[in-house]
């Protein structure tokens, strides 16, 4: 196994871009989801989970960000940009199966969820700090949608690992240890559960509702107390910081 690709996210849920090396440290990639968009009306923070509100996020790249009245505009709605998060920062999780029945104009149920259980404070991630996700599994969901393929990118990972198995091998990979080149040790908690956010336009890729479709039928994984839920890819966090490089050689431990 190798590192295929290495993406971080300079805003959360706004485009990401490729990287050939990064540091990594218990926050994750260097740059990673430094900074979100805080809704002023409700003071969450704006998550394309939500993709009824917020699925214009997608075609901002975050490396290059308007200024807040410009944002603003764009998104149709009073928001800043921050880089510290609010005090029990929240934001809002659409329920996908509803987002898929109902189309991503509808107002559906929604969960609201507190940022980072398992990420430093002071941090924008949802849950951890370091989301993966293997070639195989992306082959594997492709080769099962009507399209007979899908991008990456669309689920949003740190790393893609090059793997050879067939299927879903990441399922496999909870409760281990990853080493990424010389020096990082990710630590695989579970599975990622998946919301609407990749049948979303992103950027010039148009919407996809079998990227999450196909995961629904054929890949449902428990995690943790909320029953088997649709996954592709693994939350991990950083039990070694260090320097991680396109191409690096993955052991699994």
């Amino acid at each position: 196994m190798h590192v295929e690709t290495l993406r971080r996210y300079p805003v959360k849920s706004m485009l990401g871009e490729e990287v050939a090396a990064s540091e990594v440290t218990e926050r994750g990639l260097a740059g990673d989801r430094a900074r979100a968009v805080l809704d002023v009306a409700t003071g969450k923070i704006a998550s394309a989970k939500n993709p009824r509100l917020w699925r214009d996020l997608l075609t901002i790249e975050g490396a290059r960000v308007p200024g807040n009245a410009e944002l603003s505009r764009l998104l149709g709605r009073d928001v800043r940009l921050i880089d510290v998060p609010p005090e029990g920062a929240e934001f809002e999780r659409s329920v996908p199966e509803r987002v898929l029945a109902e189309g991503i104009e509808a107002e559906v149920p929604h969960t609201v969820g507190t940022l980072g259980a398992a990420a430093p404070g002071g941090t924008f991630f949802d849950f951890a700090p370091i989301h993966l996700i293997s070639t195989s599994t992306v082959e594997r969901i492709g080769a099962l949608s009507p399209r007979g393929h899908v991008e990456a990118l669309r689920y949003r990972p740190n790393l893609v690992i090059a793997t050879a198995h067939q299927g879903f091998p990441e399922n496999a990979w909870v409760g281990r240890e990853l080493q990424v080149g010389d020096e990082v040790v990710l630590e695989v908690i579970v599975a990622s559960p998946r919301c609407a956010v990749p049948t979303l336009a992103h950027g010039p890729l148009g919407r996809d509702v079998d990227a999450l479709r196909t995961v629904a039928r054929h890949n449902r994984v428990p995690v943790f107390d909320m029953g088997p839920q649709p996954c592709a890819g693994v939350y991990a966090r950083v039990a070694r910081p260090g320097r991680a490089r396109k191409g690096d050689p993955v052991r699994l431990s």
